[in-house]
């Protein structure tokens, strides 16, 4: 596998040793602000623009425009940029939140997947991550990271992630089935 990309099978262990996203948020309303709207209710597509803040349960999202398109089930993907897009989501049975910041952001509720584009960093308490792109999946539980295509033939920076250790005396993390 090339070095400049690394796939985090083990995200699990390492970012993630419970399910990440609050089970509820799905079931949740979306409730959406923005400076403007534009609506195709023919083609389910909605743009926000202007300090867009996107909120369903414990999920929020921030962009300076988003689009949003919705297919006949329901299911929505969203579309996030700006010079810091963002989201925060409290993670299933803890009080911890993940949170992610890049340029672009596209989030599936069907696939379950976060893809953050451009500078794109993703945090969990003291631990982070950072590179080019990340893609997350919530089913798997797994991470791809990598550091794009080199730009005029020079190679991107290398992806980094910091992980701090479990002390003796700190519990291993809950899992959802460990709730009290």
């Amino acid at each position: 596998m090339p070095l400049r990309k690394i796939s985090l099978v083990l995200a699990a262990w390492l970012f993630i040793p419970a399910s990440w996203a609050e089970q509820n948020d799905r079931n949740q309303p979306m409730q959406i602000e923005a400076d403007q709207v534009v609506m195709n209710q023919t083609e389910q597509i909605s743009t926000f623009t202007g300090n867009v803040q996107i909120n369903q349960g414990t999920l929020q999202i921030r962009g300076d425009k988003i689009i949003v398109s919705q297919d006949k089930l329901g299911n929505k993907i969203g579309d996030i940029y700006g010079s810091t897009a963002s989201f925060r989501q409290k993670r299933e049975g803890l009080d911890e939140y993940v949170e992610g910041y890049g340029e672009h952001i596209k989030y599936d509720t069907l696939k379950q997947t976060v893809d953050i584009y451009g500078q794109a960093s993703l945090k969990r308490d003291l631990d982070f991550i950072r590179g080019e792109h990340i893609n997350y999946n919530a089913q798997s539980e797994t991470f791809l990271v990598d550091n794009g295509t080199p730009v005029n033939g020079v190679p991107r920076q290398r992806v980094r992630a910091v992980i701090q250790p479990q002390t003796k005396d700190q519990p291993a993390p809950a899992s959802p089935t460990e709730k009290k």
